[in-house]
């Protein structure tokens, strides 16, 4: 699966197709091209809840452009909101609205997208779900349904031990 391109989305369940819609529609990723925009998260790899987010995950230089961009570009959208604070280590600005009904965020740090960590977990999960199949990914699911987030319901159903989020990089390998 090439998730360097939302063409997926296209042919996947009627969630992704929707997404890809509006996506589309908006020419979303046409926008974001300067920041090499990678979508993440729970839609990509279908373990997503009623009310998951489009994750989209940026790459930028200079934070302040970057939220005048997504400000200009974006803040008429509904529910539109930016700030900028510090994440794993490092300044994120971050931006959320909502889509064609569907919520959207779109994350920037001034570190490549394909290697920022949104993006490698969701590679190690795609891959985990397809090694370990549908009774698997049944139980991600309804542990988020109960409120954990994905990585520590991996973790969890994986037993890996010590922070979730770390422990899943480590299966890269």
């Amino acid at each position: 699966m090439d998730f360097k391109q939302i063409d997926y989305l296209k042919t996947g369940n009627s969630r992704q197709q929707r997404a890809y819609d509006a996506l589309t529609a908006f020419q979303v990723f046409e926008k974001l091209k300067p920041y090499a925009p990678l979508l993440a998260g729970t839609i990509p790899i279908e373990i997503d809840l009623p009310g998951s987010d489009l994750d989209i995950i940026c790459e930028c230089g200079d934070h302040e452009d970057f939220a005048s961009f997504l400000k200009e570009t974006f803040g008429r959208m509904e529910g539109f909101e930016i700030k900028t604070k510090m994440f794993q280590g490092r300044t994120s600005t971050i931006a959320n609205f909502t889509l064609e009904g569907i919520p959207v965020e779109i994350f920037g740090q001034q570190y490549p997208s394909a290697l920022q960590h949104a993006f490698r977990h969701m590679l190690v999960e795609y891959r985990i779900l397809q090694e370990r199949g549908a009774r698997f990914k049944a139980e991600v699911i309804r542990m988020k349904a109960e409120g954990m987030k994905t990585e520590p319901a991996f973790a969890y159903l994986l037993g890996l031990a010590g922070d979730p989020y770390l422990a899943l990089l480590e299966l890269e390998k």
